[in-house]
C-alpha cells in the first residue's frame, strides 16, 4: 500500500470511518504530484508558474472569443482554467455555510469541508468506491433510483438490498428500516442509503417520522454496529407540506453516535435549477472524527476524483459562487419553488375529485418533482406504451406495477388533461 495511503489510514484510526472504508476506500490517497505541486505553486510561484498544463498569455489563461462571447461576465480563469480536483475553496467554504444555514438542527457542529464532484451521481460513485466494495451490501427503500444499482452492484460488486418503504397505512415504514440494517450487516459494517424526498414516490418524512428515524439507527449503533448514512439529497427543498421535515436527514446522522458517519450528497442541480452544471458536493460528519480526520478523508475522495474525472466543470462552479453570492438569491428561488408547489397541489386536487382510473392508486407524496402509482391489474409498462405511442405522452415505468409522472416538467394549466389521459388509458388497458 502506498505509504500516503497508509498514513491518511493511520490520522484516520480510532475513528467510524476506517472501519467502513472498503479495500479501494482503504488504498486511495492525494499523491504528490502535478496537481499538488501546482497548488502548491499557486500560493508561492510569485514570479513565473510553469506547472499546470494550460496555456497563458500576459498572465491570464488563453480563451477563444467565441466562448468568450458566451460567457462574458467570467474573466477567463473563472470561464476556462482548471478548478481544483476537490473545488473552488471559496465554493466549498460558502456551500458548508449553506449546510449549516439549512440545516439548523446541526447546531454548528462541526462537518467536513465540502468537496466538488461533477454532479450527485458522482458523488454517490465515489461513495460506492471508498465505502461499498465487492460483496458489501447497501441498503435501500423498495422505492430507489434505478442509477443506484448501476453504481453498487454493476460497477462495484456490492449487492444492494432492499425494503419496504411504505407501512400498510402509507406512512415511512421505520421498522423495515430497523429489521434491514441488524439482519444485513456483514462485520458489523452496515451501509444505509436514503433519499428525501424521493425518487421515485415523491415522499420526505414527516417531522416525528425524521426523528424516530434517528432514534432507530442511533438504537442499532448502541448495539455496535458501524453505519455509514448516505444521504442522496438531489431534491432538497422541495418540500410542500407543513409536517414534512425540512432538513437533510443527515443534520440527525450526523449527531446521532459515534458509530455514525454521516455522508450528504447535495449540489444546486435542482435546488437552483441548473441541472446541465454537474456541479454537486460531498460532505462528511460524525461524532467520533476530527478536522484532521475530516481533512485525511476528503483527501482520498481528492485522490478518487484526480484518478477518474481530474476536476469538476470550472465555469459551473464559477457560475454558482457569483449565484449564491447575490443577496437576492433566495427571493429568485422562492418564485420557482411557489410554481412547483403550485403544480403540486394541483395534482393533489385532481385526484382527490377524479372518477376514472381506478386503477391507480397514488402512492404517499408530499415534496419533490415526482408522483407516483401503484398500478394495480394494468401492467406498468404496458401502460407507459399506451400513452406514448396512442396519446403522445411520456412517463416513466418502474417495474410491472409502479408508474412515475413528472409533474414537475408540466404547466399547471395541462396537469388537467395530462392525468386525464393517464386515467382513460389505465381504464383502456384494466378493460
Amino acid at each position: 500500500m502506498n505509504p500516503l495511503a497508509q498514513e491518511l489510514n493511520r490520522i484516520l484510526d480510532g475513528s467510524v470511518c476506517l472501519d467502513l472504508l472498503s479495500d479501494f476506500g482503504k488504498r486511495f490517497y492525494f499523491p504528490r504530484g502535478i496537481a499538488l505541486q501546482s497548488v502548491e505553486a499557486s500560493e508561492h510561484a510569485h514570479r513565473f508558474n510553469a506547472t499546470v498544463g494550460m496555456a497563458y498569455s500576459e498572465g491570464h489563461p488563453i480563451e477563444l472569443e467565441t466562448i468568450r462571447e458566451h460567457m462574458p461576465l467570467l474573466s477567463p480563469a473563472e470561464a476556462v482554467a482548471y478548478a481544483p480536483s476537490p473545488g473552488l475553496p471559496a465554493l466549498r467554504k460558502l456551500w458548508r455555510e449553506e449546510i449549516y444555514r439549512k440545516n439548523p438542527s446541526l447546531n454548528k457542529r462541526e462537518i467536513s469541508l465540502p468537496v466538488v464532484v461533477p454532479g450527485l451521481t458522482s458523488g454517490i460513485t465515489q461513495i460506492a468506491d471508498l465505502f461499498a466494495g465487492e460483496g458489501d451490501t447497501v441498503l435501500v427503500p423498495d422505492m430507489f433510483w434505478g442509477n443506484y444499482r448501476l453504481i453498487f452492484e454493476v460497477r462495484n460488486g456490492s449487492v444492494i438490498k432492499t425494503f419496504p418503504f411504505f407501512t400498510d397505512e402509507g406512512k415511512l415504514n421505520i421498522q423495515a428500516f430497523v429489521n434491514a440494517m441488524r439482519s444485513s450487516a456483514k462485520n458489523g459494517k452496515i451501509i444505509l442509503l436514503v433519499n428525501f424526498p424521493n425518487n421515485p414516490s415523491g415522499y420526505s418524512p414527516t417531522n416525528e417520522e425524521a426523528h424516530t428515524l434517528a432514534s432507530a439507527v442511533r438504537e442499532v449503533a448502541e448495539e455496535g454496529y458501524k453505519i455509514l448514512v448516505v444521504t442522496d439529497d438531489a431534491y432538497f427543498g422541495l418540500f410542500y407540506e407543513e409536517d414534512t421535515f425540512k432538513e437533510s436527514f443527515f443534520a440527525l446522522a450526523a449527531n446521532c453516535h459515534e458509530n455514525v458517519l454521516a455522508a450528504k450528497v447535495d449540489g444546486p442541480t435542482k435546488e437552483d435549477f441548473c441541472w446541465g452544471f454537474r456541479v454537486g458536493f460531498l460532505t462528511f460528519a460524525s461524532p467520533s472524527m476530527t478536522m484532521e480526520q475530516y481533512d485525511a478523508l476528503n483527501k482520498k475522495v481528492g485522490g478518487a476524483l484526480r484518478g477518474s474525472i481530474s476536476n469538476s466543470s470550472r465555469p459551473g462552479q464559477s457560475i454558482l459562487l457569483k449565484t449564491l453570492e447575490k443577496l437576492d438569491h433566495d427571493e429568485e428561488k422562492k418564485k420557482w419553488m411557489e410554481v412547483l408547489k403550485e403544480r403540486y397541489l394541483k395534482v393533489k386536487e385532481i385526484l382527490e375529485t377524479r372518477s376514472t382510473g381506478r386503477e391507480l392508486t397514488p402512492m404517499p407524496f408530499n415534496s419533490g418533482y415526482f408522483m407516483s402509482f401503484n398500478c394495480g391489474s394494468v401492467d406498468a409498462e404496458k401502460l407507459r406504451l399506451e400513452l406514448l405511442h396512442k396519446e403522445g405522452i411520456g412517463t416513466i415505468s418502474i417495474g410491472s406495477d409502479c408508474l412515475r409522472v413528472a409533474f414537475s416538467s408540466i404547466d399547471t394549466k395541462d396537469l388537467q388533461p395530462l392525468f386525464d389521459a393517464i386515467f382513460a388509458a389505465a381504464d383502456r388497458l384494466a378493460g
